[in-house]
């Protein structure tokens, strides 16, 4: 799980943000948000951040997948740059130096890890480990910028012998992190190891208003990785008139060129199904249906006759699934796309309910959500406002005094009447536009 998260020099965001999990002293809804993996340690199982359009919202949770990417993705050549936009507005960010830091909880362990970077390389990276409450170094690497070569210049002692630490040195480019190099040996370390499998397992790709994730929810059914039973269940307390869900094999019959364009294609279907469909020239897809049911009548609907909000909450339904029966982090950027404002608060209802080890972060505009002083908490609630040089500022409801917020007073109308700030601020109505007249 993660503790907190922080961010500088990335898109919109200039100055150091942190987005942080840990609970404040309040026990109010303690079951629903809080759970404590390690003991003293109480973490939130949600963050919600609110704020204006190109206020840098989504950013902080692109910044978390760019992490994530750099990590399991390495690039293969010291000549490749690393693909990211800094703050533009400064002529010193520009060429500056971008860095991340999480604090995260895996296999009962916590770490901070550091990461300071620019466009050709990793400049520094740190990895700590806590033991109680004191951390102790588990590696330091810097990149050594004229030679364009990593150094790996401090372990700790339980990390790796001097033979290992020369291949895994080898193996991490100068653009490489060094969990990248691991990916890319032979050595064995459990420490990485666990870690690599956190960002890999635990922490899940950014899901966008546009993301589609039917191909996935409905390859992880079919392979018993969501459970299709929990998902039905979800479907009927939706109100959608819903009674099951069924999936449909259907053959497609290929020619020579098709089958030449899906293996160009595609990079994710696996060697053996690739030689499978040259052999029987067929390609075998699955086509999900719904049956829905009232009183008298039964009738199926495919998947794509379905409205976008009904196949939207089809694609969340998976995720919730996994949110509830397994541990993992996922961001979700604008939550409430296509979805009815009560179907998103049902949605998070049966996730803070329900769900045990996981954790969720959303951006949202849905600001009625605030009105539910009942399932909110001051500490889940952040904003991203804009400040004056252009760069993206966060912050949360419970940094604010009890003069601006009080436990009892609505977090709605302090943010509607822009006492908590991350609005837009709008101009007037009227505006000269030019106005060419018809010939006449």
């Amino acid at each position: 799980m993660i503790i907190n998260f922080s961010v500088s020099n990335f898109g919109p965001i200039k100055d150091e943000v942190t987005l942080s999990f840990e609970a404040d002293k309040s026990t109010n809804l303690e079951n629903y948000y809080v759970y404590e993996p390690i003991k003293g340690i109480r973490l939130l199982k949600i963050a919600l951040i609110y704020g204006s359009n190109a206020s840098g919202k989504s950013t902080v949770i692109e910044a978390l997948n760019f992490f994530r990417d750099l990590v399991l993705n390495p690039l293969e050549k010291k000549t490749e740059t690393i693909k990211y936009t800094p703050f533009l507005l400064d002529k010193d960010t520009i060429e500056g130096d971008s860095s991340f830091k999480l604090n995260f909880i895996t296999a009962n362990t916590r770490y901070h890890y550091e990461v300071v970077f620019n466009k050709k390389a990793i400049k520094k990276e740190v990895l700590y480990k806590y033991n109680s409450n004191k951390p102790s170094i588990v590696y330091k690497r810097i990149s050594d910028i004229e030679k364009q070569i990593t150094k790996i210049e401090k372990t700790g002692k339980d990390f790796l012998n001097k033979d290992s630490v020369t291949a895994l040195e080898n193996a991490t480019l100068w653009n490489n992190t060094v969990l990248g190099g691991f990916l890319k040996t032979n050595v064995e370390s459990t420490i990485l190891k666990d870690i690599v499998h956190w960002f890999d397992r635990k922490l899940k790709p950014m899901i966008a208003p546009k993301t589609d994730l039917y191909g996935y929810v409905s390859s992880k059914i079919e392979k018993g990785e969501i459970h299709k039973s929990n998902v039905t269940t979800l479907l009927k307390k939706a109100d959608l008139m819903i009674d099951s869900i069924l999936f449909e094999k259907e053959e497609i019959p290929l020619d020579d060129e098709m089958i030449e364009a899906i293996t160009k294609i595609t990079t994710n279907i696996p060697e053996k199904e690739i030689e499978e469909i040259k052999t029987k020239k067929k390609f075998v897809s699955t086509k999900v249906a719904f049956i829905h049911k009232t009183d008298t009548v039964s009738c199926k609907l495919d998947y794509t006759d379905e409205s976008l909000g009904t196949q939207r909450f089809y694609q969340l339904c998976g995720i919730l699934d996994l949110l509830i029966r397994t541990e993992c982090i996922f961001p979700i950027d604008e939550i409430e796309n296509s979805l009815h404002p009560d179907l998103l608060e049902h949605f998070l209802r049966i996730y803070l309910a329900n769900a045990k080890k996981s954790q969720l972060i959303v951006t949202t505009h849905y600001r009625e959500l605030l009105m539910n002083r009942e399932i909110l908490r001051n500490d889940a609630i952040w904003f991203t406002e804009k400040k004056k040089n252009g760069s993206t500022d966060l912050f949360c409801l419970d940094d604010f005094d009890s003069s601006v917020v009080r436990d009892t007073s609505s977090i709605y109308n302090a943010y509607k009447i822009g006492k908590l700030g991350a609005k837009p601020n709008l101009g007037d109505y009227y505006i000269d536009l030019e106005n060419d007249e018809e010939d006449k």
